[in-house]
C-alpha cells in the first residue's frame, strides 16, 4: 500500500508499506531457489538445511535478495497507485524480517506541469510513398546488378568494368576498382587504358577521417579488366533468387516494397504528429532535469567509445586541439532539450488519454524483451533496477498513448510497436546518444589514401 507522505512543488515523498504476507513468500521464493540452486557436499538437492544454505552464499545474502526484489516490485507499483510520474527517486528501505511487514520511503521530483495544445485537431498528411511500376522495375534493375558476374576482356577499360589494379609502392597492394562507382579522379585516369597499362592518378587534397591529405600521386598497374554481365529477368534469374519464375519475384517484391512503404508511411505520420504535439505544448523545463538527460547521453558517449578502445579524455583533449569542443557539448545540450520535450509531450499525452497499462500487459513485455536479450525476467529486473522498471513502465504508457492518438486521427496503420531497452533510460541510466560518435574507415581505393 503506497501513502503520499508530502508535496511541494514538483518534490514528492510518499511511504510504501509490504505486507507480511507478501515478505513470508519473497522469503520462501529467494530460499526455494537457493535450495534449487546451490550444491551443499553431503545433501540431495534441495534438502540442505537454511542455515547451511547461509553459510554458503554469506551471511545477509538472503535479506538483500528478499530486499531488492521488493523494492523491483512494490516502488514502481507505489509510483503507479499514486499516479507519480518521477524523473529521480531516493529509496529509504527500513529494517527487514520475515514475519513483519516491509516499509520503505520514496523522496523524488514529478516532471513539471505540461499542457499541450489541441492536438484532437492536428491533421496528420504524410503519406505512404506509392509503389508504381517504375519503383518495381527500378529494384529490379537493382537486383540485376547485384547479381552481376564479371569476365575478363581483352579491349579498352569502360565505364561499368571492374578494373584490378595493382598499387606500386612499400604500402601499395592489388584490389578491384567498380569504376561505375568509382571517385571522379580515379575513372579519369582508368578509362580507355588496357590490361598492363602502368597508370598514374593524381589525387587532389582532402580530408580523411581526421586527417588531412595534400594532392599527390599513385601509380598503379592495370592487373585485369572485366566487363560487367546482366541476367536477363527472366525464370532462370528469378530461380537462381529461389523464386518459382519471374511473376512470382515480382508479385513477392511489390508485396515487399508495399510493406515498407506502409511502414515508412506510419513512422512519418507519427513523427508528423509528435513534432506538431511538441510545438503547441507549454512548459517550464526544470534546467536539472536537462541536465540529468544531458549527463546520461554523455556517460552513453563515454561508454561506446570505451568499447571502441578510446578514452574518453583522450577524445575530448582531440575535439579541444579541432577547436570543436564547445560545439560537440552544445549539440548534446541541444538533443537532451529535444528528447526531454518529447517525452513529457508524450507522457502528457497518455495522461491525458487516461492510458493505462495492466500488470499482464507489463510483464508480457518485459519477458519479450529478456528473451530478446537473452535474459530471465528476473535478470532484466534486476539490472533495470527500481527506477529503469518505473521508466520502462512510463515508457509503455507513452507508446501505447501515442497509438491511441494516431489511431484517432485516422492516420496509423501499424502494428503495435514496443519500446527498446534502451530507449527506456531515464536520467541518471545510460542512454544512447543522439548522434552517434563514428571513425571514418578508409576504402580499399586509391582516391583519399
Amino acid at each position: 500500500m503506497a501513502e503520499l507522505i508530502s508535496r511541494e512543488g514538483n518534490k514528492v515523498e510518499f511511504k510504501v508499506s509490504v505486507p507480511a504476507a507478501e515478505v513470508n513468500r519473497m522469503y520462501d521464493q529467494v530460499w526455494a531457489g537457493l535450495a534449487r540452486d546451490v550444491r551443499v557436499p553431503g545433501f540431495r538437492p534441495g534438502k540442505a538445511p537454511r542455515k547451511v544454505i547461509e553459510g554458503r552464499v554469506g551471511k545477509g545474502y538472503v535479506e538483500q535478495e528478499v530486499r531488492d526484489r521488493l523494492l523491483q516490485t512494490h516502488y514502481p507499483q507505489g509510483a503507479r497507485d499514486l499516479k507519480l510520474n518521477l524523473v529521480d527517486a531516493t529509496i529509504d528501505p527500513q529494517d527487514l524480517a520475515s514475519g513483519r511487514s516491509f516499509d520503505f520511503t520514496v523522496r523524488g521530483e514529478t516532471y513539471p506541469e505540461v499542457k499541450l495544445g489541441d492536438w484532437r485537431g492536428a491533421s496528420v498528411t504524410a503519406a505512404a510513398p506509392e509503389i508504381t511500376d517504375e519503383v518495381l522495375g527500378r529494384t529490379l534493375a537493382d537486383l540485376q546488378e547485384r547479381n552481376a558476374t564479371f569476365e575478363s576482356v581483352e579491349r579498352p577499360i569502360e565505364a561499368s568494368d571492374q578494373v584490378t589494379i595493382q598499387e606500386q609502392g612499400e604500402d601499395g597492394g592489388t584490389y578491384p576498382i567498380y569504376l561505375d562507382v568509382a571517385e571522379e579522379h580515379v575513372r579519369a585516369a582508368l578509362l580507355g587504358k588496357q590490361k598492363g597499362d602502368t597508370v598514374e592518378i593524381t589525387v587532389p587534397a582532402h580530408q580523411h577521417g581526421d586527417h588531412e591529405h595534400a594532392e599527390h600521386t599513385v601509380t598503379v598497374t592495370v592487373q585485369d579488366v572485366k566487363t560487367k554481365q546482366l541476367q536477363e529477368l527472366n525464370d532462370d534469374f528469378a530461380k537462381s533468387l529461389n523464386f518459382d519464375d519471374i511473376e512470382r519475384l515480382r508479385t513477392d517484391l511489390k508485396g515487399e516494397l508495399e510493406r515498407r512503404a506502409q511502414q515508412e508511411g506510419d513512422n512519418a505520420r507519427r513523427e508528423e504528429f509528435v513534432t506538431s504535439l511538441v510545438d503547441g505544448m507549454t512548459v517550464d523545463i526544470p534546467q536539472a532535469l536537462l541536465d540529468r538527460r544531458r549527463e546520461a547521453m554523455l556517460e552513453e558517449i563515454k561508454e561506446d567509445l570505451g568499447r571502441q578502445g578510446v578514452q574518453w579524455g583522450e577524445y575530448e583533449a582531440f575535439m579541444q586541439e579541432q577547436g570543436k569542443l564547445d560545439e560537440f557539448m552544445a549539440d548534446l545540450a541541444k538533443n537532451a532539450e529535444t528528447r526531454v520535450r518529447r517525452d513529457l509531450a508524450l507522457e502528457q499525452l497518455a495522461e491525458d488519454l487516461n492510458v493505462q497499462v495492466s500488470d499482464l500487459e507489463f510483464n508480457q513485455t518485459m519477458s519479450a524483451l529478456a528473451q530478446a536479450n537473452n535474459l530471465t525476467p528476473e535478470q532484466l529486473s534486476s539490472q533495470l533496477g527500481p527506477n529503469g522498471l518505473n521508466s520502462y513502465y512510463i515508457s509503455l504508457m507513452r507508446e501505447k498513448g501515442l497509438q491511441q492518438a494516431i489511431s484517432s486521427l485516422g492516420g496509423e496503420q501499424a502494428t503495435e510497436k514496443q519500446p527498446e531497452q534502451k530507449d527506456e533510460q531515464t536520467e541518471g541510466e545510460s542512454e544512447a546518444p543522439a548522434e552517434e560518435q563514428s571513425t571514418a574507415h578508409p576504402e580499399n581505393q586509391p582516391a583519399g589514401e
